[in-house]
């Protein structure tokens, strides 16, 4: 997206600091964590005048919501036009732009972190990302669910005071999911809060994801959330169909790419970060499941930049 400099907006009869809530949300609702899902917000636009964009693409969800202005969206080959009230969806992967002298718009852009998410909610996502009806018009004024939630993120230019920081990433996790019923993932009323089960493991694979540094073990990881071993084994074997140990190892791994991507730490560093312990066991195990040296996939990844 592209930003003009306008310090307020006017949508509906409210009026916004946009700039405030835009810094806002960059600060306290980028790392989206709930007992089922988890989203890693890349940025939240709130923007007093868009003005058009390139033709262009990324690898994640960008959702819009238009309070004010007129314009063309292009998804693909397929042109739509959007005012006041139009909801739209980026698709990860595909060619889109917006053509405007002008829009009031609200945006965040975002991609599920699917080895934490409940299963229903990340199958929902993936059916919106394929889905062709990427536009909705609000018929009810504005008082659509999703767009009282983004509203009241925003910090209201009169004396209506605004959520607390601590309240911010809850009602932007409320946000996304509400995504799901409005653009076609998921059926409105099927997107409820995970059963027990389904929010232990969920914790047990935070736990892993947030201390793989450590030499991280059935007992250990069980102890974390006051359950027994074989407990703890049964959710991973039911729940996602595998073994703790292979889930563990294949975490690491992960997030081993990832460094090995995105950093310039050495191999041995990558090693400790991720509970390898030593080089050599990095090596045998990274190669047993992406089939290619941590080396020669670093090498890859880099002459792809």
């Amino acid at each position: 997206m592209f930003l003009s400099d306008y310090a307020i907006f006017e949508g509906d009869s409210c009026m916004f600091r946009w700039k405030e809530s835009e810094a806002r949300l960059r600060r306290h609702a980028f790392d989206l964590r709930g007992a089922g899902a988890s989203f890693k917000v890349h940025y939240w636009g709130v923007s007093g005048r868009l003005l058009s964009n390139p033709y262009h693409k990324h690898s994640f969800f960008e959702i819009c919501y238009v309070l004010n202005g007129e314009g063309t969206y292009q998804d693909q080959e397929t042109v739509h036009l959007i005012g006041r009230g139009t909801w739209f969806c980026s698709r990860p992967g595909i060619y889109h732009q917006i053509v405007t002298e002008g829009l009031a718009l609200l945006f965040v852009a975002f991609e599920v972190d699917e080895s934490v998410t409940d299963q229903t909610i990340a199958d929902g996502f993936r059916r919106m990302a394929q889905q062709e009806d990427i536009i909705v018009m609000e018929r009810n004024g504005g008082e659509h669910p999703a767009s009282l939630l983004w509203k009241s993120l925003l910090i209201p230019e009169d004396s209506v005071p605004p959520l607390t920081a601590s309240a911010l990433p809850h009602a932007a996790m409320a946000l996304i999911l509400s995504f799901l019923p409005l653009f076609g993932g998921m059926a409105p009323g099927n997107v409820k809060p995970p059963s027990s089960t389904s929010a232990l493991l969920n914790q047990a694979r935070l736990f892993i994801r947030d201390n793989l540094s450590e030499p991280l073990t059935l007992p250990i990881v069980a102890s974390s959330l006051n359950i027994s071993e074989r407990h703890l084994s049964r959710l991973f074997s039911s729940g996602i169909h595998e073994t703790f140990s292979s889930y563990l190892r294949r975490e690491r791994v992960r997030q081993a790419a990832w460094w090995l991507k995105n950093s310039d730490c050495s191999i041995k560093e990558i090693a400790d970060r991720t509970g390898f312990g030593s080089v050599h066991y990095f090596t045998r195990t990274f190669h047993s499941l992406m089939s290619i040296t941590p080396a020669k996939y670093r090498e890859q990844a880099h002459q792809g930049d």
